[in-house]
């Protein structure tokens, strides 16, 4: 009897930052210790993430077309394709050539459309990048845009308050654009500033959810790629949305709380390994809600 390999695998399209817990050095450990094969296409190698005072920075650009090439020789094929930080509009064109090349009826592609935060875009990137991070989510069944994103892809004034019909309504209008489910992080509460927000839409059924969780006032870098990483392993492995949105959404905070109380440098980033076991532990507790 011919044995197969059944294990799924996922093409992770990232950066690899060597100091700092961020991009694949994040999306690898999490998505292996949920029983997932990651296979990386890096964008770039840093010494350490940009948030940190000075970095080296190889850019990988005209390699990624060579991996994929590779790729297409061994004819592989991914169950997901998640990508993350792209440094150019040239790498954006690149990843959606490659997204067309290797979609199948038996995966799904997400994308986290990194572009800024706190009401501004990250330095290097300009309104050239914001309209092909535009046209690129369109190639996604999944998209993790934090507040700031949200606006830019949608092309609006940023606001940061808002009602549940107004994120609603945006919701409706970023799925409206192809991918089948958005999911809105590091949404303020309004009148509690210890308390975040995520909210979500599925198109599959015209539902809405939305978790709520505690705050605390601590800056970690990486944790948006954490909360992709285990949203994808999560869809991977079956889970319904909102089961989704809660293992993220505890996994962040257990995580947050196992680091805040050290004496620690925290552009490093929380202390994975410290928390990478719970992603095998059951729910604790549903804190979703349908809105």
């Amino acid at each position: 009897m011919k044995c197969v390999n059944r294990v799924k695998k996922v093409a992770a399209v990232h950066d690899i930052s060597c100091m700092g817990r961020v991009s694949l050095t994040v999306v690898i450990p999490i998505l292996s210790t949920m029983g997932f094969q990651v296979c990386p296409l890096p964008t770039a190698i840093l010494s350490n993430h940009t948030q940190y005072p000075s970095f080296s920075f190889l850019d990988l650009t005209e390699e990624m077309p060579r991996i994929i090439e590779q790729w297409k020789k061994l004819d592989v094929q991914f169950d997901a394709i998640y990508t993350g930080y792209l440094g150019s509009p040239q790498q954006v064109h690149i990843v959606s050539r490659f997204i067309q090349e290797f979609r199948s009826d038996n995966n799904f592609v997400v994308i986290d459309p990194v572009l800024g935060d706190n009401g501004k875009l990250y330095a290097n990137f300009n309104e050239e990048m914001v309209k092909e991070m535009q046209h690129f989510i369109s190639k996604a069944d999944v998209i993790t845009p934090n507040m700031t994103e949200l606006f830019y892809l949608l092309g609006l004034p940023y606001k940061d308050q808002l009602t549940d019909e107004e994120l609603k309504g945006y919701l409706k209008q970023l799925s409206d654009k192809g991918p089948e489910i958005v999911i809105i992080t590091s949404v303020p509460v309004a009148d509690n500033p210890r308390e975040t927000s995520v909210y979500a839409y599925n198109r599959e059924g015209n539902r809405y959810w939305k978790i709520t969780c505690p705050y605390l006032p601590a800056h970690y870098p990486g944790t948006g790629d954490t909360f992709t990483s285990v949203i994808t392993g999560a869809l991977l492995q079956g889970d319904s949305l909102p089961v989704a949105l809660d293992r993220a959404a505890q996994f962040i905070l257990q995580g947050i709380r196992s680091t805040f109380g050290y004496e620690y440098d925290n552009r490093e980033g929380i202390l994975l390994e410290k928390v990478l076991r719970n992603l095998d532990m059951p729910i604790q507790s549903n804190s979703y809600e349908l809105i």
